[in-house]
């Protein structure tokens, strides 16, 4: 393995953790703070991820576990109220390597994105609308609001992306690991219920 992409890494993946940046921010926040050209080869995300990992075994072990749940429980609540839009979590909260600086991501299948807006007024939820880039490279919609989880008494950033019906096929295909990159209502539950198994 190439030694600098470790540490670049490394040094993204404390960004990620000690200050809930998202990974490319991170990896390019990452160059700098080492002083390396900006051209630099960048690890790819699940080297990250895998930094981000022992990152937290090291340095939260204490606190991650209760957070990441208390992120998890917070965003089923979210998705138990878009039930309609076939809601699935994907992102850190659902990868398990969130802290209580990380946003919940909600990626929702449905034919028209302009529903999705329109139950949110009917929420009276106020909200931004931005194009990002979808897990298939084009771009979709985003629909980001804030939402205070009281157990670890942050406001959290809540991003609906918005997806065509159709995209869900695609969606649901495992990584190099085996590991799914979002799951739905169902399989969070079961996250959750595994992580504690006396929770309700």
């Amino acid at each position: 393995m190439n030694a600098l992409k470790l540490e670049i890494a490394a040094c993204a993946a404390r960004l990620v953790v000690e200050e809930g940046l998202e990974y490319a921010a991170a990896k390019h926040r990452a160059i700098k703070i080492l002083s390396l050209p900006q051209r630099s080869a960048l690890p790819d995300n699940d080297l990250v991820e895998a930094q981000v990992h022992e990152y937290i075994e090291l340095f939260c072990a204490d606190t991650q576990p209760f957070e990441l749940r208390a992120l998890r429980c917070h965003a089923l609540e979210w998705m138990e109220r878009f039930q309609a839009f076939r809601p699935h979590l994907s992102g850190a909260v659902w990868r398990g390597t969130a802290t209580r600086l990380s946003d919940i991501y909600l990626q929702l299948f449905c034919d028209d994105s302009k529903s999705m807006e329109i139950e949110l007024i009917n929420m009276n939820l106020s909200y931004e609308v931005t194009t990002v880039k979808g897990f298939q490279g084009a771009g979709v919609d985003a629909l980001s609001l804030h939402s205070f989880c009281p157990e670890v008494e942050e406001d959290i950033g809540v991003h609906l992306m918005i997806y065509d019906h159709d995209d869900l096929r695609g969606a649901l295909k495992p990584d190099a690991q085996g590991r799914t990159y979002r799951g739905d209502l169902k399989s969070l539950r079961q996250l959750i219920e595994s992580q504690n198994p006396h929770a309700h």
